[in-house]
């Protein structure tokens, strides 16, 4: 568990957090423990390892869903009620809570010849959520896009390091050093790609401070 100005963020594995202040708020759990209701619940798009029905049941109870457009038939089959659905670039209230929808996609990241694991078109996101001030960047599964270079006043930016299908840790590092977050929290490895050395090779990469958090 990390905690910054009064917020705790707890990483759940691969690309799963927690994050916890008057609202309790999950971003794609996925093989999770059973854990505390969520008030919300972002999903970032609907590859298995990000969008898990049977991860987001254990933290159901009135939640409101938020998500891209594409994954809002299967939120209504879980019963729930409440759901936003979001686009790159726009920004969203629930209460007091801003959600911006920020882009994700690959730029040299390959499934086949030409054919890359998420492309710009498919409208999948990352987060940019802002909480008493503080703004928490979850990057979904992306590599180092242009548009990030234009992100400011970044506290908290959670960046994929596992390769593959998102950014090795030194283009994770690249992604840190140009949007310059007061932490960078490196994700989306020990699961299914990457391991903790690639969330190492990031800390020593990145400029800024950077927490290795523990799962929970």
């Amino acid at each position: 568990m990390f905690e910054y100005k009064g917020i705790k963020i707890f990483w759940l594995g691969h690309a799963g957090f927690k994050i916890k202040n008057s609202k309790i708020i999950y971003i794609d759990p996925y093989n999770i423990k059973p854990s505390e209701p969520a008030d919300i619940v972002l999903i970032t798009h609907e590859h298995f390892d990000h969008f898990s029905t049977k991860d987001i049941k254990k933290v159901l109870n009135n939640t409101i869903a938020v998500c891209p457009e594409f994954c809002k038939l299967e939120f209504l089959k879980l019963g729930v009620k409440e759901i936003l659905t979001v686009e790159p670039g726009k920004k969203y209230f629930i209460g007091e809570t801003e959600i911006e929808a920020f882009p994700a996609y690959n730029i040299n990241k390959f499934r086949s010849p030409g054919v890359v694991y998420h492309p710009k078109k498919d409208k999948k996101v990352g987060y940019i959520i802002t909480l008493n001030g503080v703004r928490i960047y979850h990057a979904g599964d992306t590599d180092f896009i242009p548009e990030m270079k234009n992100l400011k006043d970044i506290d908290i930016a959670m960046l994929p390091v596992g390769g593959t299908y998102t950014m090795t840790a030194e283009e994770a590092a690249q992604a840190a050093n140009a949007i310059n977050p007061k932490v960078a929290i490196p994700m989306h490895y020990g699961e299914i790609v990457g391991s903790e050395k690639d969330a190492e090779k990031f800390k020593t990469l990145a400029k800024c401070k950077v927490e290795i958090l523990k799962k929970e």
